[in-house]
């Protein structure tokens, strides 16, 4: 079995995490496709009648009170060198007040010593926290009581199953068989003991599979559109032929942008709460989403980036975004959260 840089054995699985990591932090795979954020406006109030430093950015998300609406998106976990960041994030979440979500624990299953890397009630106790599995593993032995497990794991509030079709077609080593999923989702949103949420990773959410996750019984859906990062360059990347690399890079601008995802969505499913992922940059974006119908908002690849660096980058981006968000619900004449949903958004064409 190989080994990682600090000695550690190195599972399939883990060297898959590893790379996925290496090259979300190192290689040029961010989208060159936007999320759409940029095509709307807000109407600017000249007249606010508010105080900006009244501003109230607070909400609740699965009954759980949170002091901003955004979300540290599902990114990693399952190799050694993904636990310091997942601590370094919680702990940044925990004292902002914010959701957290880990990486797939698909290794944390297998391999219980890598069940630490996923571990972060012990610095993150009131933390909003999400577990994350593939939904394409209940086609591959993936039962309720391993769903229970992965919960139990890391003492999670809600259980994500992310839906990732395209990242699996282009894995060498990737599960193909997505049928019959609606009706497994559905089956395990009736016997778990807390909320499920579904989420691509980077695609997005159609009109269509929102429609089938609703009735399916969700708790949320989190669109995760095209923009950020494209996990069809990560893949591509991992290939070690220049003509496979070619083949899967075809794919790189294949999917939903996180706007569109969001409008569909919540025209689907107006009553079901939504979080908005997927190449948000600012906190300008997390107001327009939320304007659209987003109840949170998820911050992936700008996060992992400055934990790279440590726990004060991080704090340091998600001020900046909440300062951001302020002044944009400021300047649209929205007191809380629940007016900047009131708000109307302009198409620039």
């Amino acid at each position: 079995m190989a080994l990682d840089a600090n000695g550690h054995p190195v599972s399939r699985i883990s060297q898959r995490k590893l790379e996925h990591l290496k090259l979300s932090l190192e290689a040029s795979v961010q989208s060159t496709r936007t999320a759409g954020f940029d095509r709307f406006c807000f109407t600017h109030q000249a007249l606010p009648e508010l105080d900006l430093d009244a501003i109230d950015t607070s909400t609740t998300f699965l009954n759980k009170p949170l002091k901003l609406p955004f979300l540290i998106s599902s990114m990693t976990g399952g190799a050694h060198a993904a636990g310091d960041i997942n601590r370094r994030l919680a702990l940044v979440a925990q004292s902002v007040g914010i959701a957290f979500g880990v990486g797939s624990q698909r290794a944390g299953l297998t391999h219980k010593d890598l069940r630490a890397t996923y571990q972060v009630r012990s610095v993150a106790p009131d933390m909003l926290l999400f577990a994350n599995l593939g939904a394409v593993q209940l086609n591959y032995g993936l039962r309720k009581e391993q769903c229970l497990e992965a919960i139990e794991m890391i003492g999670a509030d809600a259980l994500v199953l992310h839906l990732n079709p395209l990242q699996e077609a282009l894995q060498p080593e990737g599960d193909h068989n997505f049928r019959g999923l609606v009706e497994k989702i559905g089956a395990l949103c009736k016997e778990l003991p807390i909320p499920v949420i579904v989420k691509e990773v980077g695609c997005g959410i159609s009109e269509q599979a929102a429609a089938q996750l609703a009735a399916a019984g969700v708790a949320a859906i989190d669109v995760a559109g095209l923009g950020g990062t494209s996990f069809a360059r990560v893949e591509a990347f991992r290939r070690e032929r220049p003509e496979e690399v070619e083949l899967a890079l075809a794919f790189s601008e294949w999917g939903i942008p996180t706007s569109e995802a969001l409008i569909a969505t919540h025209r689907a499913a107006p009553s079901l709460p939504l979080i908005a992922s997927g190449g948000l940059k600012h906190g300008l974006d997390a107001a327009k989403a939320i304007a659209l119908g987003a109840d949170l908002t998820g911050f992936a690849h700008a996060v992992l980036a400055a934990a790279s660096e440590g726990e004060e980058p991080v704090r340091r981006l998600l001020d900046g975004f909440a300062w951001q968000l302020r002044v944009a619900m400021f300047c649209a004449a929205a007191p809380t959260i629940s007016a900047l949903k009131t708000r109307t958004l302009t198409e620039i064409k």
